[in-house]
């Protein structure tokens, strides 16, 4: 791989680079398919900018629905179709007779996933309903998962293992907040948002635990735009909906929505 694709992509981000162009490099020369694990949007993105890099790949990529967040790809010689390949998923659905039950947030679920030594890479969307819960699994975890996941946040609860066509997808909620702001960069919006000071929130921002687009971003005069997806470690994600006018006193009317 020329040095130069480097430039593109965040210095943590040079290991799974590596790898994916690996995949890349194996489907072209060798003739070989790789299923990968979930991967999440930028990885994809990252994934989609290699395999166009040769002439000879192509990539699907499924993660149950059609607007998946994390999705597995199925990367290959360009002369398979895959069209009809499976991407190797299934729901774990959790149920619960217990009223307690109806607390459980996403949180709650994906800690309990992760406390059986599940990694995160072999999970997929989780989608949380009034009566139960569809999360995404890799094949190969799936009869472990529906064997042992017995709890999620001390409520007792019940599994079942479905095919990927039965997924029930949850409406994405928002909850929306109209601001004014100094400026549209990204210490100042966040820090309005989380209601935290301007010195608290670039923190985090300069210790990386801050990705917009899901990529790493450790720059806090980072000028956001409307469509742009921020995530902080431990604070949640917001979407800036629409950066509007300026008010009378120069500031700028930005929407943005908190995932709930």
């Amino acid at each position: 791989m020329h040095p130069d694709i480097y430039e593109h992509f965040h210095r943590d981000e040079r290991e799974f680079v590596d790898r994916a162009w690996e995949w890349v490099v194996n489907a072209g020369e060798y003739h070989e398919t790789k299923l990968t694990d979930f991967l999440d949007p930028r990885q994809r993105f990252i994934l989609e900018s290699l395999v166009n890099h040769h002439p000879d790949v192509h990539a699907f990529y499924g993660g149950g629905y059609a607007d998946a967040e994390r999705v597995r790809a199925l990367v290959a010689p360009d002369y398979r179709d895959l069209s009809s390949e499976d991407v190797g998923i299934k729901v774990l659905a959790i149920t619960s007779g217990d009223q307690k039950f109806l607390s459980l947030e996403h949180g709650d679920y994906m800690g309990s996933v992760l406390g059986l030594g599940i990694k995160r890479s072999k999970i997929g969307d989780i989608h949380v309903h009034e009566e139960g819960c569809h999360v995404v699994v890799a094949n190969e975890i799936g009869a472990f998962l529906h064997m042992n996941l017995s709890q999620v946040h001390r409520v007792h609860v019940m599994t079942d293992l479905l095919p990927i066509e039965e997924l029930k997808v949850q409406e994405t909620k928002l909850e929306t907040m109209d601001l004014t702001v100094a400026s549209l960069r990204l210490d100042g919006i966040a820090s309005d948002v989380h209601r935290l000071s301007r010195s608290k929130i670039v923190v985090p921002i300069k210790a990386g635990r801050c990705r917009v687009n899901w990529k790493v971003v450790e720059d806090p005069s980072l000028t956001l735009k409307d469509g742009d997806v921020v995530s902080m470690q431990g604070f949640g994600r917001f979407k800036v909906l629409e950066t509007g006018g300026l008010t009378k006193k120069g500031r700028y009317r930005v929407k943005v929505g908190k995932f709930t």
